[in-house]
């Protein structure tokens, strides 16, 4: 069993070459973003924590960027607020996939 309900990795990879990641497509913006509303909707006090963290590169440039939610082990790609709102919404608060966005 897994010690959170919900354990959120967001890459924020940076790559010193300067080629694409998921940094340079704002990434940890996203992740203060998620982690600010999680806290503000109150989620973990009702869910028995949820947890958002950084984390490096994922190997999924191509697809990104990225984060994983597990337990679940679930992908997902995100390309702004409205996105990241939906996963909290739909995926965090009540344990539903949202298919539009799984990689």
């Amino acid at each position: 069993m897994s010690f959170y309900d919900k354990h959120v990795f967001f890459c924020t990879n940076q790559r010193a070459d300067g080629s694409d990641c998921c940094g340079k497509h704002g990434a940890q913006e996203a992740r203060d973003y998620m982690k600010k509303r999680v806290a503000e909707l109150d989620i973990p006090k009702r869910n028995n924590n949820i947890r958002i963290n950084s984390a490096g590169c994922m190997n999924r440039c191509d697809e990104g960027p990225v984060i994983v939610v597990y337990p679940e082990s679930t992908w997902y790609t995100y390309a702004n607020e409205k996105d990241l709102d939906e996963i909290i919404e739909e995926h965090l608060r009540h344990g539903r996939v949202v298919e539009r966005l799984k990689i």
